[in-house]
């Protein structure tokens, strides 16, 4: 999906600069704004994934009505995708749960709450280096996903 591999490059460039930041002080500022991007990547990404899916396996109209109930994808914790995913396909949520079971899961959990803290003006207590690992382990959450979804 070109989409998504372009967003993840982007992405990735901007963890590349951010890690040789000299000012701490600005790497955490910058450490807040890759999180709402991370967590955007993941909103996208899901949604890129399942409307794919829906285009290739359906006709336009079961394909139009995926595309406009999924258009706008938030709030992409573990359990809200393992739903998602359930109401497809019963199979792919199970597939999807053992796959993302622990670290994986509370990666994108953590990137997750993280951003709503941030976009509610609340403090975070993220480093740089944990958001790293984060934005890892939701890559490899994506790329199950496309999978799952076979694009």
């Amino acid at each position: 999906m070109l989409a998504i591999h372009r967003q993840q490059k982007h992405l990735d460039e901007l963890f590349d600069r951010v890690k040789t930041l000299p000012d701490l002080e600005l790497q955490s500022h910058w450490c807040r704004y890759l999180c709402v991007l991370a967590c955007g990547f993941l909103e996208n990404s899901v949604e890129s994934c399942l409307t794919e899916y829906a285009k290739r396996r359906s006709d336009d109209c079961v394909s139009n009505y995926v595309q406009a109930k999924l258009f706008g994808f938030q709030n992409p914790k573990m359990g809200v995708i393992l739903d998602l995913f359930g109401s497809f396909n019963p199979e792919w949520r199970t597939r999807l749960d053992l796959a993302t079971q622990g670290q994986l899961s509370d990666s994108v959990n953590s990137i997750v709450g993280n951003r709503h803290k941030i976009a509610h003006g609340d403090s975070v207590s993220l480093s740089f280096g944990s958001l790293k690992a984060y934005y890892k382990d939701s890559l490899k959450v994506v790329e199950i996903i496309c999978s799952i979804c076979g694009v």
